[in-house]
């Protein structure tokens, strides 16, 4: 059976905005291990879900979509958000 993972991006570390971290990602486990190609020595498989990433607007969403399609699923929630609140004074305590 194909096993699915659904999560919520965190926001990036190197950008201020939170830009595309409200939807919800599926991502598709990898059915096989990769392995280096003979030629180029690149790591690659025959797998080609591990390409494959869904987008959806609610976790709700996502849910339906796995169950609809049969695929087994675990669901990661959102990382919480830590405010680090000072104000520019505080660098001259």
């Amino acid at each position: 059976m194909t096993t699915a993972r659904i999560y919520q991006r965190p926001k990036n570390a190197m950008q201020s905005g939170r830009a595309r971290t409200d939807g919800w990602v599926l991502d598709f486990a990898p059915a096989e291990a990769k392995q280096p190609d003979p030629l180029t020595g690149w790591a690659g498989s025959g797998d080609t879900r591990d390409q494959l990433r869904m987008g959806f607007p609610t976790q709700e969403a996502a849910i339906a979509y796995a169950e609809r399609e049969g695929l087994a699923f675990t669901v990661t929630p959102a990382p919480e958000r830590k405010l680090k609140l000072q104000a520019y004074a505080d660098n001259f305590r």
